[in-house]
């Protein structure tokens, strides 16, 4: 089945409720609340719901005042299971311990995480409050390469963007993902293993409510069969690393945003999902007859700033671009299943999923051709 490149279903317009359900009154009223019990006589502002929300958490923005201080923040609430959750845990605790982690052994503009809440009773759900950054976000919709801020932009600050950006995965790596509450692994390999098994169980979850995928499935034996012995110590990984997930001030990052897929790995690992991010895009920009942004996030260009700015010679690409392409997949495939849950669409105009799951997956193309080899031998 074709899909329609301008159809966006598959990347943030739909697979989400069309609007919060949360009344502003109500959540300005809880925060009031239980603010109270944290700092002394605050005071909650209006609180602002984004007509655009996040896929796997809502978030609400708010400002409140306490000693003498106005503070901008933001609450990130987990979602409730009505919403048919992207991943099967929200751990906002974790999220919290890596931001934390990163902020106090990098110059990252990371959020300042205030507080986490379990208590469902405040918001009806656990949610985190951290301070709020301004800057602009190059888009998912429609896609930076189709026409942003981005296209616009000279090519020496599209460098300057993807440098920096580069830094920011640089200093990441940096920190010991042990500090950051996440698990020790003897070596990258074995850290790849496990982040692999953790997929696949990831993938066996999204199947009890949808459907299962003889592609990915395929995947997953061609990843079994080609995980690297890389015998380099395992680093903390972002894990959405990629450039829409970092707020930008003058082409240089104010913000770091999105730790919620944080885990041990190999370097290569965030460098591959930001490169393949961005061939993502491009291959949507192509069908699209979009001249895109060819020359920008290069594969060889990325692994040879990230070289010269750690000394480690990025390995494996090819495996690990393939794998974010599978991690992809598996995210998509539960996106359109969500897609189908609230009315919308899944592929091309309809909202009923397809006879062939495998058509719910926008880049299949794609992925067929790298588990083939044939994808980047294209491209030259």
């Amino acid at each position: 089945m074709a899909i329609d490149p301008h159809d966006t279903a598959h990347h943030g317009e739909a697979a989400r409720p069309r609007e919060s359900r949360r009344d502003p009154d109500v959540v300005r009223t809880g925060l009031q609340r239980w603010l109270t019990e944290r700092v002394i006589d605050p005071v909650v502002g209006d609180v602002h719901i984004p007509e655009s929300n996040g896929m796997s958490s809502e978030t609400l923005l708010f400002d409140a005042r306490w000693d003498g201080t106005d503070h901008r923040l933001v609450a990130r609430v987990a979602p409730a299971d009505s919403a048919i959750p992207v991943f099967p845990h929200y751990d906002l605790d974790a999220q919290a311990r890596v931001m934390r982690a990163v902020a106090a052994a990098t110059t990252i503009p990371v959020p300042h995480v205030h507080w986490t809440e379990s208590d469902t009773a405040v918001l009806g759900a656990p949610f985190l409050v951290m301070s709020r950054i301004d800057g602009v976000v190059p888009p998912d919709v429609m896609p930076y390469n189709f026409g942003s801020w981005v296209t616009e932009a000279t090519d020496d600050q599209r460098a300057t963007l993807q440098d920096r950006t580069v830094d920011v995965l640089a200093q990441i790596h940096t920190v010991d993902p042990t500090t950051a509450g996440l698990a020790s692994h003897p070596c990258a390999g074995d850290a790849i293993r496990a982040h692999v098994a953790a997929q696949r169980a990831y993938y066996e979850w999204t199947t009890r409510t949808g459907p299962r995928s003889p592609l990915i499935e395929r995947a997953f034996t061609w990843l079994d069969t080609h995980v690297p012995d890389d015998p380099h110590p395992a680093v903390l990984c972002w894990g959405d690393a990629r450039i829409g997930n970092i707020m930008f001030d003058d082409f240089e990052p104010a913000g770091v945003l999105d730790w919620e897929l944080a885990a041990t790995g190999a370097r290569e690992m965030d460098l591959a999902w930001m490169i393949f991010l961005h061939r993502f895009f491009e291959d949507i920009a192509g069908l699209a007859g979009l001249e895109g942004l060819p020359g920008f996030l290069r594969r060889d260009e990325v692994a040879d700033t990230y070289a010269q700015r750690t000394g480690h010679v990025p390995q494996h690409l090819d495996f690990h671009t393939c794998y974010a392409a599978v991690q992809h997949a598996i995210i998509m495939l539960r996106i359109a299943t969500r897609a189908a849950h609230f009315g919308q669409s899944v592929v091309g105009s309809t909202s009923e999923q397809p006879d062939d799951p495998d058509a719910m997956i926008m880049h299949r193309t794609t992925l067929e051709s790298m588990l083939d080899g044939t994808y980047w031998e294209a491209l030259t």
